[in-house]
């Protein structure tokens, strides 16, 4: 089976040589090569043809965001993975825009970093676990979706609670179909309106109607 190649792009000399070291050790991912500014990723990607760049925000010459734009240009299969310290929504917005498929924060454990390259080769969206239920969370499902949310991260139980919800079943009337206690139902609401970034009875509502999960009339 042939390994994911990873281009590292950062201008941290020893953040890179960290990484490499993490990523060489997966048998299902190598380090295929590494630049420490902007417009030296561009010129390397095409040749390296790496599956995935691990992408810095802040670079010399060329800023994260700028090379995610012009990398999705050139080399459109190449999926970009935001590795930063940044936090802020503005960022977070920025990147995502730009085209990235990932974003995950420096301060994470590297697990975190290896869940979120195997999600994009696997052809879905990451975002930091502890940004999770946060705002951005739900800007993020707009932004994956063009305008809806979608069912990003709801487990079985998650979704079947909202469906219930907005269909005007009480908590313990979900409670008693799902053979759970309520307060197992109040904590899988609790979750999924977290990881929805919704915060309304009426918010879940729509989403619920957005998914299909509701007859309009």
């Amino acid at each position: 089976m042939s390994k994911l190649r990873i281009f590292l792009a950062d201008d941290h000399a020893m953040i890179r040589e960290g990484l490499a070291l993490l990523i060489d050790a997966q048998p299902d991912m190598e380090v295929v090569g590494q630049a420490g500014d902007g417009h030296t990723v561009l010129e390397h990607v095409p040749d390296c043809r790496p599956d995935i760049v691990i992408m810095d925000l802040s670079m010399p010459g060329l800023s994260g965001v700028q090379v995610t734009m012009q990398l999705r240009q050139a080399s459109p299969d190449v999926r970009v993975v935001a590795l930063t310290r940044h936090s802020e929504p503005g960022y977070i917005r920025q990147m995502l825009h730009a085209g990235a498929q990932a974003y995950v924060l420096k301060q994470a454990a590297g697990a975190e970093l290896l869940d979120a390259i195997r999600a994009v080769a696997s052809g879905r969206t990451y975002l930091d676990t502890t940004l999770t239920g946060r705002a951005v969370h739900h800007f993020v499902q707009a932004h994956i979706t063009g305008g809806e949310t979608q069912e990003l991260d709801l487990s079985e139980r998650e979704a079947n609670v909202v469906r219930l919800t907005a269909h005007g079943y009480s908590n313990k009337e979900i409670a008693t179909q799902l053979g759970v206690s309520v307060k197992t139902v109040d904590t899988y609401k609790m979750r999924a309106m977290e990881k929805l970034g919704l915060h309304s009875r009426a918010a879940l509502v729509r989403y619920a109607l957005q998914r299909g999960w509701l007859d309009p009339d």
